[in-house]
């Protein structure tokens, strides 16, 4: 077996990966082991320095990696990744430093100035509460990539943070995470911090910088000076920064432009309200975290009437189960219909098309009567498209009633709108921003 198999196989895998992908996952592993077994076939051994490299690597890249050591070497190859051995000798070191919060980063930025080799302070709490770990920073141990249902709306911000996860310092740098209230922002940055305290509880020095809801900066602006230095130096030790906020960096107001910027400088990555099938998925997977029993077509029910986020999800999911416990009842959709009357009644009577028509025609600034009128420039075409998307979207409406709501538009004129809205939605972060906002309005 010839010695440089590996590295003509990472040689091809830089060809064929994405430039970012291989250098961050490819090419810091170190020369692999390569042996002949039994058979002719031939085993080749990786070196990881923790778990979630292992998982990761095992799981995107091992079929790709064990496909091209195989051709090159003109016979079978066997790909095995283990755990590299500690180096440390067992000395007792420092675990990672997690500053997470929206308190002051006078302290943190101070530490940094020092150039000292103590781990920085850890300042305010996370909006995430409980379940802390402590004396050793203040992350919600239950908040984990586990606990996280993954699906389309929060795709990119899980894969982005995974990556960080990883290999922090390398790339992603700062990760901004914006999206409104319950989508899982804090769940996802105390995830990355869970993340790196399992992998690497030894680790001597690591400087995480975990901001929560950095939009409590506007008008602070000592604060906003100290973070940043602090962002500043920590940029330069190739530390890493993950933010969150409720919208994206350009949309922030009251916060300096020397911030902003630098907030853009890295990856900025939006979480959406759930679609249906996610919020489908995370009824059943926290029920089941309850040890109880969700049928799926109560599932479906649920996810239907609560659309905002998943807090309220979680909100209704418990109120079901305290409602069949109390009652002794099989979760079914009547004891689901019960147990959430006083919601169901509150969301059909605050959302209707008529308050939809209204909300949408003053964030838009338009006359409400341009929403039925035959009026058609794009400054009113729009946000009436808009306004029908979310009728469709909000209300148990069908396709003709809203189109008469609108002025006696035909249901295809309905549909267009509804299919021209969902479709931008996924592409365009400041349309999608304004379709969160007036669903949160539309919410109360």
């Amino acid at each position: 077996m010839p010695i440089d198999l590996w590295q003509r196989g990472c040689e091809r895998l830089a060809t064929e990966l994405p430039e970012q992908q291989f250098n961050t996952w490819i090419r810091p592993l170190p020369a692999a082991e390569v042996a002949d077994e039994e058979g002719g076939a031939a085993i080749v051994t990786v070196r990881v320095p923790n778990r979630f490299k292992l998982d990761w690597i095992r799981n995107q890249y091992a079929g790709r990696i064990e496909s091209v050591l195989t051709e090159l070497a003109g016979k079978p190859v066997r790909l095995e990744i283990a755990l590299a051995a500690r180096e440390d000798g067992g000395r007792t070191s420092q675990p990672p430093t997690v500053v997470n919060g929206h308190a002051s980063m006078q302290s943190a930025a101070a530490a940094l100035r020092t150039r000292t080799m103590t781990p920085a302070p850890t300042v305010g709490p996370s909006s995430a509460a409980g379940g802390t770990q402590a004396g050793r920073s203040r992350l919600n141990a239950l908040l984990t990539f586990d606990t996280l249902v993954p699906g389309r709306a929060n795709q990119m911000a899980r894969t982005a943070a995974l990556h960080v996860a990883g290999a922090p310092g390398q790339m992603y740098n700062p990760l901004f995470v914006y999206g409104g209230v319950g989508l899982g922002k804090t769940h996802l940055i105390h995830a990355v911090g869970n993340a790196l305290l399992a992998d690497r509880p030894d680790a001597r020095v690591l400087y995480l910088l975990l901001i929560d809801d950095v939009q409590f900066f506007a008008g602070k602006e000592r604060t906003q000076e100290e973070f940043f230095n602090a962002f500043e130096a920590l940029l330069a030790k190739r530390a890493h920064i993950i933010m969150t906020s409720d919208t994206y960096p350009k949309g922030l107001v009251d916060i300096d432009e020397r911030l902003t910027s630098r907030f853009d400088a890295g990856l900025t990555v939006a979480i959406e309200p759930p679609e249906l099938e996610m919020r489908v998925a995370i009824l059943m997977r926290k029920s089941e975290l309850e040890s109880a029993v969700m049928p799926e077509d109560v599932a479906f029910f649920v996810a239907k009437n609560v659309r905002a986020n998943v807090r309220e999800l979680e909100g209704a999911l418990r109120k079901i189960l305290a409602y069949s416990r109390f009652s002794q009842k099989d979760i079914n959709i009547q004891l689901a219909r019960e147990a959430l009357k006083d919601l169901l009644s509150i969301q059909n009577r605050q959302v209707g098309v008529e308050n939809i028509q209204k909300t949408c025609a003053d964030f838009y600034k338009i006359k409400v009567a341009d929403m039925y009128s035959k009026k058609r420039p794009a400054s009113i075409a729009r946000p009436r498209q808009i306004a029908m998307y979310l009728a469709k979207e909000m209300t148990q409406k069908s396709l003709p009633e809203i189109g008469e709501l609108f002025g006696g538009r035909d249901h295809t004129t309905v549909l267009h709108a509804v299919r021209k809205i969902s479709a931008e939605r996924q592409k365009n972060t400041e349309l999608n921003q304004q379709l969160h906002v007036l669903e949160q309005t539309l919410k109360g």
